[in-house]
């Protein structure tokens, strides 16, 4: 019989597809995940992503890991705009999560994964952020008023055309 790991986190249905969520909450600045696998020259992860691999963590000018195994747990760890954990880089080199305030249990676990994969990856209009999300959401019901507005205008000029022409008769 094996004994199940203690974890402070499960793989779970996401507004991005798969996420991670604490089950335990975490402290701020405390330890959640690393991000594991093979360490590859950026010029080798430039070509892989190119083709469509989208685990790669650009360590530094040199190098950058790739992430892409299902081992690796910290690659479901989703992008936010306003998120609740950090990478930090660790010797090794490794790098790992850690809390930037306090998460509570069954909140998703969320980094940010900064300009360069925003704008080739995810764009304004697809990030899944719940602070995007309500942005959109705002957005839309603001167009919706304005396209009611314009509507409620112009049944007004047109009964206002209809009583003109009523009283030139």
């Amino acid at each position: 019989m094996h004994a199940v790991p203690n974890r402070k986190y499960r793989i779970g249905r996401s507004s991005a597809g798969l996420g991670l969520f604490a089950t335990k909450p975490f402290r701020k600045r405390e330890y959640i995940v690393t991000y594991r696998g093979r360490l590859l020259p950026n010029a080798e992860a430039d070509r892989l992503e190119a083709r469509g691999s989208r685990y790669m963590f650009e360590i530094n000018t040199h190098w950058t890991i790739d992430g892409s195994k299902r081992w690796n747990v910290a690659r479901y760890v989703n992008h936010s705009c306003r998120p609740n954990a950090e990478a930090i880089e660790r010797r090794g080199p490794s790098i790992v999560y850690v809390a930037r305030r306090r998460i509570k249990p069954e909140e998703e676990i969320t980094v940010d994964y900064g300009k360069d994969y925003f704008a080739a990856f995810i764009t304004k209009s697809h990030c899944r952020c719940v602070k995007c999300k309500e942005r959109r959401a705002e957005q839309q019901a603001m167009r919706r008023a304005k396209i009611k507005r314009a509507a409620r205008k112009r049944l007004r000029l047109r009964r206002e055309k209809r009583a003109a022409a009523k009283r030139k008769r």
